[in-house]
């Protein structure tokens, strides 16, 4: 439809998407689709306190040639937005904003925010006070059924309802204040509602605009939106009860003709939201444009300058010569990056990068970055991307419009510090976690719509099982499953019931369900963030979150920072701690040698258990074949162990082995090939190939490498069609350009980064050098990191038992909260590791601690009276104590654990009398003179005993196997 058609004088004003959550059925693309479709030049969306979809509705607004209008269905607070008193401030009210210029987009987005920050309880609530200080270019619609005027006009109050228009007014002006009808005739109190709301329009002179309040968007989504509250709300569909019911009334997304049938009675209030929109301004969000946080430069100089500077020195610090090689390729990457207006971005990360190596916070950075030269000689990345042979372009291409990005991993235990970091530098108010939202996938929205419709549990658990899982990137849809299985498709034919729920499940499909945060994404901004996105806080754990998810958010200036926490960063550190701690020998894991002895020799043998990417029976499998020998062969591994390069790690192996057995297609490939013995390990050389031999750009062998990880068979078949022709072109014969599209065709689509295998390859390497090196305290730090989950913790001691390191159980004199190394009589050999208290069940982390303190202030407790009259917590209980006893960790006192487990009584009394005055107990010290505890006999436990106690408290066996 051309844009010369839009020409319908009725408006939506008051719409639900589905970011009003389990509430609104409506996917933003399908309802601009459906204005345009019904001659409608403008659309507004006011989803429940939030705007979470305003970037989406700019952007498909824009792309069919309509004028969106970004808007919110506030809460209002029935007091004040700090007031919080239950029975009282759980009542609010609804008022319809709108955004009519850029500021009152800007106003509105802190509106929001501030709502969520100061007004949450039970909803994000405004107030008067802030709807006063932030009006300007904001509409208001005095709102549904739920405002605050409507329950004036309902109540009969008169008086209270004009003074409420007043007020309005004044906060709004009187131009941009509009007294809003609905028509659901269903509805308890619709009609009375309107013609008070007629009758206020006429007597103030207010204009009145129609509303839908539309939550789906056709007629025929009506059952489906029912089910969808049934969801929400835990009532079965069709019942009532649930605060939410819609009735038999009409709320679709309606079109003109049918706006004014429902407004009969009053056709100007339709033909008056068209006069609204077009008070609304179609004003530029200058979506795409980049803001990076305020890095202080020192006067005089631009963050150009400091870059270079920073840069330069890292070849001191870096110990790199400054050979023609790297100057050419920094100057070249310098370049890129100030044309491209990215200096900023790339002091932030270095900046960082440093404090996390100040506070020996670990680190490791993923994706294309590794390319850059620059990167490596600021501190952000590790490898040498010239050594490696790592493109700079992958990175960041000169020929195409896109941010970097910087995938920055952290010790899982300490990436909080650095969030805390970048909020300190640059203000709380200007760094904040992303949003994210979750969404009724294909298996969960088939099993809510068969529990919503009330069927027995069995009935949805059926049809979801049939359905398969999708993969990362490429989620499985209930459509695409109807393909794959023929079981799913047979019973959505013959069995009715099943008909139904996959007909409704597909329309909630893809509906979000609900907010969380990103597990990496961070933003840092200039200014504060709401002047970019609204903000509120993590339903779940309370941080600051962005409403608009990394998309919307990147659209809406802020690049995001990827923060994500990494275990295996975290196991590192805690090895190399113990490792200080025990042999006061510091280890740099960034600059360990790269040719180990110990290293290699494990990974020939095989024994990979707990090491990064490297583990598993058929990458173990495929190592000892190989015997690396270099850190690229590592590097191959991470890359080729995966769908379809997989193909090519035999080849790898025996061209390795074999140097007689490596050959070119063409002996230009040497050049891209030789660290791999030629074999195509890499994304990278596909697209290094494409350039070489074919003639490509860089921003056609990206294009390349995207047309062939998508697998689009007409897609694919253009890029064939280009490749060989640039192939021959450029030199090779038509039989080997076709033998080298079948070589890579298997390969492209699931092919890896070089600069990712190549960072990933490092971390992989530092875990087995490790292992290698510092066997006890490696395998200590796995088994804290892994403390939480019994099977794994199994795993890990059966491997120790392999290595001959004895895991032992806990000790009242020798654990700490986690496991801990134990050195043998000569501190060297013999070295074993200990249980941690933290491990035992039943004994709360709060007494753990205070044995671990009292032990450190005052020595090792000499006997058991010794512990029981020197820990006075009031959680040193019979459970605490039978836990303490049953696991092993007081048998160095006692001569069995039956000699503890039966006088429990006796114990308890002792300490009860000790925590109070030791100095006056019966059984204590007296004048100094330790007077013992006399402990009745008690049968020996078998070692059945002892072993059951072991699993319930432990979760595995310690002192032997039942089998044994």
């Amino acid at each position: 439809m051309e844009k010369a058609e839009l020409d319908a004088n009725f408006i939506h004003l008051h719409t639900h998407s589905h970011y009003s959550l389990l509430d609104g059925l409506s996917k933003i693309p399908d309802m601009v689709k459906q204005c345009k479709k019904n001659g409608m030049n403008a659309l507004a969306i006011t989803d429940h306190g939030n705007m979470y979809g305003a970037i989406e509705l700019y952007k498909e607004a824009h792309k069919a040639g309509i004028k969106p209008i970004i808007g919110v269905e506030a809460y209002i607070a029935e007091r004040g937005r700090a007031d919080k008193e239950p029975g009282v401030d759980n009542r609010r009210y609804h008022l319809t904003l709108l955004a009519r210029t850029k500021q009152g987009y800007k106003n509105l987005m802190r509106l929001v925010t501030i709502a969520n920050l100061e007004g949450y309880y039970y909803k994000p609530r405004m107030d008067k006070e802030i709807l006063r200080l932030y009006s300007e270019g904001i509409i208001c619609l005095s709102g549904c059924m739920g405002s605050q005027l409507s329950q004036a006009v309902l109540a009969n109050n008169e008086e209270k309802a004009e003074a409420i228009i007043k007020e309005h007014q004044e906060i709004f002006c009187k131009e941009y204040y509009f007294l809003e009808v609905h028509s659901h005739p269903h509805v308890e109190n619709d009609e009375k509602l309107r013609k008070g709301i007629i009758k206020l329009g006429k007597k103030f002179n207010i204009p009145v605009v129609a509303g839908q309040d539309s939550h789906y968007l056709c007629v025929d989504d009506h059952d489906a939106h029912d089910t969808l509250l049934a969801v929400n709300t835990g009532v079965m569909s069709g019942k009532e009860g649930t605060g939410l019911e819609f009735g038999i009334d009409d709320f679709s997304l309606i079109d003109e003709k049918t706006a004014l049938k429902y407004f009969s009675d009053i056709k100007e209030a339709v033909a008056n939201t068209k006069m609204v929109a077009d008070l609304c301004e179609d004003y530029d969000l200058e979506l795409g444009t980049a803001y990076f946080p305020d890095f202080p430069i020192p006067p005089g100089q631009t963050a150009d300058e400091v870059l270079r500077e920073l840069a330069y020195k890292g070849f001191e610090t870096r110990k790199l010569e400054q050979t023609q090689v790297y100057i050419d390729r920094l100057e070249y990457e310098l370049k890129i990056i100030k044309q491209k207006g990215y200096p900023a971005y790339f002091l932030v990360v270095a900046d960082l990068l440093a404090y996390a190596k100040e506070n020996k916070i670990y680190t490791n950075i993923r994706g294309s970055v590794a390319g850059s030269l620059t990167t490596y000689l600021t501190g952000i990345t590790k490898v040498d991307p010239i050594a490696y042979k790592l493109p700079f372009e992958r990175f960041l291409n000169p020929e195409r419009p896109s941010l970097p990005d910087i995938d920055m991993d952290y010790a899982d235990n300490r990436r909080d510090e650095i969030i805390a970091y970048a909020k300190r530098k640059y203000g709380e108010d200007k760094v904040a976690q992303i949003g994210t939202f979750g969404t009724m996938m294909a298996k969960g929205s088939v099993r809510d719509v068969a529990r919503a419709l009330g069927y027995p549990y069995n009935v949805g658990d059926r049809i979801s099982s049939m359905i398969p899982l999708g993969s990362q990137g490429m989620p499985m849809t209930i459509d695409h499953a109807m393909k794959l299985v023929p079981e799913l498709k047979a019973a959505y034919k013959s069995e009715p019931d099943t008909k139904k729920i996959i007909d409704l499940a597909k329309k909630m499909e893809g509906c979000v369900r609900h907010i969380s945060v990103h597990a990496a994404g961070v933003v840092m901004a200039p200014r504060p963030l709401y002047e970019f996105s609204p903000v509120q806080f993590d339903p779940k754990g309370g941080n600051i979150i962005t409403q608009y998810d990394m998309y919307s958010i990147e659209d809406a200036g802020l690049p995001k920072f990827d923060f994500l926490g990494i275990r295996n960063l975290s196991i590192l550190a805690e090895a190399v701690r113990l490792v200080r701690a025990d042999h006061k020998v510091e280890i740099d894991i960034d600059n360990i040698p790269l040719d180990d002895k110990k290293t290699f020799e494990i990974l020939a043998n095989g024994e990979t258990m707990g090491l990064f990417q490297l583990n598993g029976s058929g990458m173990t499998r495929y190592l000892k074949e190989l015997k690396p020998s270099t850190i690229h062969d590592i590097n191959a591994m991470v890359a080729l162990y995966r769908p379809g390069p997989m193909e090519s790690i035999p080849e790898y192996i025996k061209r390795k082995h074999n140097p007689r057995a490596i050959t070119y297609l063409d002996p230009r490939l040497k050049e891209i090939l030789d660290q791999s013995f030629g074999v195509i390990t890499y994304q990278d050389d596909v697209m290094m190939t494409a350039i070489k031999l074919a003639g490509y750009s860089w921003l056609e062998a990206d294009k390349l490498r995207k047309a062939m990880g998508k697998k689009i068979p007409e897609v694919m078949e253009a890029e064939k069609g280009k490749l060989l022709e640039g192939f021959v072109k450029n030199g090779m014969t038509p039989k080997k350009a076709q033998e080298f599209w079948l070589l890579i065709e298997p390969f492209a689509a699931y092919g890896f980064n070089k600069a990712h295998a190549a960072s990933y390859g490092l971390v992989a390497y530092q875990t087995a050098y490790m292992k290698a090196n510092y066997p006890v305290e490696y395998m200590t730090a796995i088994m804290t990191s892994e403390s939480g989950d019994i099977e794994k913790v199994a795993e890990i001691i059966h491997e120790c038992e392999k290595m001959h390191i004895k895991v032992l159980p806990p000790n009242i004199n020798e654990s700490y909260g986690g496991f801990t190394v134990i050195k043998g009589s000569d501190h060297a050999t013999n070295r074993t590791i200990r249980f941690g208290f933290y491990n035992i069940k039943n004994l709360g982390v709060d007494i753990a601690d205070a044995i671990i303190e009292e032990r450190k202030k005052n020595g090792h407790f000499k006997s058991l009276a010794d512990f029981l009259e020197r820990i006075n917590h009031k959680n040193l209980n019979k459970k605490s104590i039978e836990a303490l006893a049953k696991c092993g960790a007081m048998d160095e006192m006692v001569t069995h654990r039956n000699m503890v487990m039966g006088n429990l009584e006796k114990l308890l009394a002792f300490n009860k009398e000790t925590r109070g005055a030791a100095q006056d107990s019966l059984f204590g010290s007296i004048g100094g003179i330790e007077v013992k505890l006399n402990l009745e006999e008690q049968p020996m436990e078998t070692l059945q005993d002892k072993l059951t106690w072991e699993k319930d408290l432990l979760g595995l066996y310690v002192s032997g196997h039942p089998l044994d």
